[in-house]
């Protein structure tokens, strides 16, 4: 695409897509006009972040420098962008390395934008919505794209997926394990075939069962496939099982990946061709593909047209959460009862701790899903409900998202344990303290999930305090919830926080 200055357009009608690939990083700018996109201007840098990464999934100092560089120029082409038009997405490898946070906080140093880790499901659904946007079908499809440590599989109809999946086999991750050094034998594309078969196992029958009319890959990988095959002239535009074991065989004439010479094969793609073609190989074969296209549609065009929907707003973090309350029958009234609470003491509190606005939304939301563990059993709700919330696919929830919603709903209640809390990047940590007091304190004051219930709310806050006013008729008649409150003035006390409550009559404090 011909590269545009992004500075010449008005900074209003902008917005752009980041994202981090365990191969390359890619950057997309477009601008809204009538409803549609229409991209100005891509950048794309190879870094190949995970071939950094060690067997105990430990990024290199290597690998995030070079990622570094392309950040930093990144931000330059951001700087006519107005900061809350840019969505920066990160994959497989900084979902997987341990020491993930710390590249994000040296990127903060060089650049200027959140960067959300996203799952692989949810990488998975991007791809599919880049797809679904850039080339209309009525018919279901299947869509396939090979990254650098993750290959990611969607079926869906229209703009609605229904399936997603992500499985850990990329182009860079099994160079690295089966070809290493370039090196290119039959049996070392036995055993990555036999390995990304395996890794395919566990969703062949749902995928099958499901079915498709048309597949669809993307990516370079197969894009570079793609090439091959027409220059070939064995198709114009089609991939099929025929055509990838005949470029197997012609792979196999060489000794080395650097030494390939074939129609369509660019010398950045040399080291990656092998690897890929085995885990097409394997998907062609598991899944029973007879004929694949390729679209020049992915992630970071999912990514935008994302946000564009957003900026009209439909905001598919709302559709996820009613799903659960759905799914999983929640008390919609206690719900209510709790966010409402929760509000008004986020409302009263949010200057003092300096808070951001897009607590308001993760508060609402925690609200509306911390009970949804009474279905597997009433005791220990708060483990049950953050385990559905930590392990279920929650569609335009980013992982540190997602985390922090399952963090609030599993501390809900009873002991606090602030050693078990994630490492968050995009969060800081007392703001999470503070998110947790209020959730908490919201639930305690609706338990007898009553409408007519709570007096108005009177709340001071302080740095690590907070002053809850209640009238002394009121708690004098609320005996079992002021003992409550007294106990919760213990539990919080590991958050090193302390609740006041001096409506409380003193007679009831004595122990």
């Amino acid at each position: 695409m011909t590269h545009l200055t992004p500075h010449a357009i008005s900074a209003a009608e902008l917005i752009a897509a980041v994202d981090l690939g365990s191969n390359s990083f890619h950057l997309v700018i477009a601008r809204i006009v009538d409803g549609a996109l229409q991209l100005l201007h891509r950048e794309k840098q190879k870094v190949q972040l995970a071939d950094g990464l060690d067997e105990q999934l430990m990024l290199s100092d290597e690998a995030m420098a070079r990622g570094l560089k392309v950040l930093a120029q990144f931000a330059d082409t951001l700087q006519g962008v107005p900061p809350n038009a840019v969505r920066v997405i990160a994959t497989f490898t900084l979902r997987r390395a341990i020491n993930a946070n710390s590249f994000l906080h040296k990127a903060k140093t060089v650049f200027p934008f959140p960067i959300e880790v996203i799952s692989g499901q949810e990488e998975a659904r991007f791809i599919y919505q880049g797809v679904a946007h850039f080339e209309h079908n009525a018919n279901q499809r299947l869509v396939m794209d090979i990254g650098g440590g993750s290959t990611e599989f969607a079926i869906g109809v229209d703009f609605q997926p229904l399936k997603l999946s992500s499985r850990n086999m990329g182009c860079v991750s099994y160079a690295k394990q089966f070809f290493a050094r370039g090196k290119i034998s039959e049996k070392r594309f036995e055993r990555a075939i036999l390995q990304a078969e395996q890794e395919l196992e566990n969703i062949v029958n749902a995928y099958r069962s499901t079915g498709w009319q048309q597949a669809v890959g993307t990516s370079g990988t197969i894009k570079t496939i793609k090439d091959i095959i027409t220059g070939f002239g064995w198709h114009p535009h089609c991939i099929e099982l025929e055509h990838l074991l005949k470029i197997k065989q012609l792979v196999l004439q060489f000794d080395s990946c650097e030494l390939l010479d074939l129609p369509g094969l660019t010398d950045d793609r040399k080291l990656l061709l092998a690897p890929g073609l085995a885990i097409l190989i394997a998907a062609f074969q598991m899944l029973g593909i007879e004929q694949m296209v390729y679209v020049d549609a992915a992630l970071r065009e999912g990514v935008l047209y994302e946000m564009s929907d957003r900026l009209q707003h439909q905001d598919i973090k709302s559709h996820t959460i009613k799903s659960l309350i759905t799914r999983y029958t929640v008390d919609l009234a206690q719900a209510k009862r709790v966010q409402t609470t929760a509000l008004e003491i986020f409302s009263q509190v949010k200057e003092q701790w300096q808070m951001q606005d897009s607590w308001q939304q993760l508060l609402s939301f925690a609200s509306s899903v911390f009970e949804i563990g009474l279905q597997i059993n009433s005791s220990s709700v708060q483990r049950h409900s953050a385990y559905i919330l930590y392990n279920t696919n929650l569609p335009g929830f980013n992982q540190e998202q997602q985390q922090l919603l399952a963090c609030l709903v599993r501390f809900h209640r009873r002991k606090i344990k602030p050693e078990d809390f994630p490492d968050f990047y995009l969060y800081s940590a007392q703001d999470l303290r503070y998110a947790l007091v209020i959730f908490r304190l919201a639930i305690l004051l609706n338990q007898k999930r009553r409408d007519d219930m709570l007096p108005q709310l009177h709340l001071t806050a302080g740095e690590r305090s907070l002053q809850l006013q209640l009238p002394n008729q009121w708690t004098e008649q609320q005996t079992v919830l002021v003992a409550d409150l007294i106990t919760e003035q213990q539990f919080l006390k590991r958050l090193d926080f302390t609740l006041e409550c001096p409506g409380v009559p003193k007679d009831i404090l004595e122990e």
